[in-house]
């Protein structure tokens, strides 16, 4: 071995004892904390690493339930009228649990005209949209018909429904459309006792509004 490549051998080992040197220094002042995050073995989440958060529910307002349990008690007064226009020997009473007012006494009246006359409905009338337009909860004086109130327009598809006589004729105009808005009232008369189950059809009129498309 020359005089070159024993300078470069000594100079590669000082290197390298400088390097072990270092990092043994280096390793011993970690160590030396026994605090120090960065002496145990288990590896830690870095600050750039998402924090898993539970977020809870935000809870509805009083008037987001009206609205809720209005348009389900609607919905249901729907399916009990297709039911009772549909099986005439099927009680009246029925309309009890959906509607209140003026509008439970005209329904009744309704059926009691169609029974009468030996009418029944073949086919169902559809819900096309509801729209729930405004929500009143002043509950000041029930006696005097200030209960919580929500108005819902709703748009009616009846283009499979047809009503027949007791020879099953149809007593339908053919000009009838087969679809058609109503604006109903919706009310809870009992809103101090059950503010979530009382909720009651109340009234309801007819509305010009664009038509919908049956569904």
């Amino acid at each position: 071995m020359g005089v070159q490549d024993s300078a470069m051998t000594n100079a590669r080992h000082s290197a390298l004892l400088a390097t072990v040197t270092a990092v043994a220094i280096a390793m011993g002042g970690c160590a030396s904390d026994g605090n120090d995050p960065a002496a145990t073995p288990t590896p830690t989440l870095s600050s750039s690493s998402p924090a898993t958060t539970t977020t809870s529910p935000t809870p509805q307002s009083d008037s987001e339930i009206a609205s809720e349990a209005a348009s389900a008690i609607l919905r249901k007064y729907y399916d009990v009228r297709n039911d009772l226009r549909r099986n005439p020997s099927k009680p009246l009473r029925l309309l009890d649990k959906v509607a209140i007012s003026t509008e439970l006494a005209a329904q009744k009246n309704l059926f009691t005209t169609e029974r009468k006359q030996g009418l029944h409905q073949t086919g169902a009338t559809k819900i096309v949209e509801l729209e729930v337009q405004s929500v009143n909860l002043d509950n000041s004086d029930p006696k005097a018909g200030k209960v919580p109130t929500v108005q819902i327009d709703l748009c009616f598809d009846v283009s499979g429904v047809d009503v027949v006589d007791k020879d099953g004729k149809s007593v339908i105009s053919p000009d009838r459309p087969d679809t058609g808005w109503i604006q109903f009232l919706v009310s809870n008369y009992q809103w101090g006792t059950d503010p979530d189950g009382s909720w009651r059809v109340a009234s309801s009129q007819d509305i010009e509004r664009t038509p919908c498309e049956a569904s």
